[in-house]
């Protein structure tokens, strides 16, 4: 069973490698497709969301979803866009810490949502301009399928 800190040092990893050296509308286009045709073949219903600079640039939910699966990306975004680290890496470090984010960082729940599925979006000598986040799946998956499907995007690139 891995630990939780392991889990976080994966993480960690993740977001140093996982850097874009440039990132157009065309790029979410290409990454957004891609999550929808991984969502396809899981046959899950997800919300896939692609925002920079406050702009959301890509969104598509699949037959099944609901508003509240929009919810979930916005509150999963507002923990990457404040603390630039993915929205598992915080819930990771809240349950080793054994606190909640308010008592840890006096957030609303209402507001920010410390699990997996927003994963900073980073560009090269520039830093966290964004968030490419799934909703819909168990938290470490929707994490897993961001993370996954930007390595490949990477690689291919």
């Amino acid at each position: 069973m891995e630990t939780l800190e392991y889990k976080l040092r994966i993480i960690e990893a993740d977001e140093r490698e996982l850097i874009f050296k440039e990132f157009t509308n065309e790029t979410a286009l290409d990454i957004g497709l891609k999550l929808i045709e991984k969502g396809r073949s899981l046959d899950k219903p997800i919300t896939i969301d692609i925002s920079k600079n406050g702009h959301e640039i890509f969104h598509y939910s699949f037959d099944g979803t609901s508003p509240d699966n929009d919810s979930w990306i916005t509150r999963k975004n507002n923990i990457v866009n404040r603390f630039y680290k993915s929205s598992l890496y915080i819930g990771l470090k809240l349950k080793i810490s054994n606190k909640t984010l308010e008592e840890k960082y006096l957030l609303s729940p209402n507001e920010y949502a410390p699990y997996g599925g927003a994963f900073p979006l980073t560009l090269e000598n520039v830093g966290v301009i964004g968030t490419i986040t799934v909703s819909g799946l168990a938290q470490e998956d929707d994490h897993n399928l961001v993370v996954d499907t930007i390595r490949e995007y990477l690689l291919g690139h």
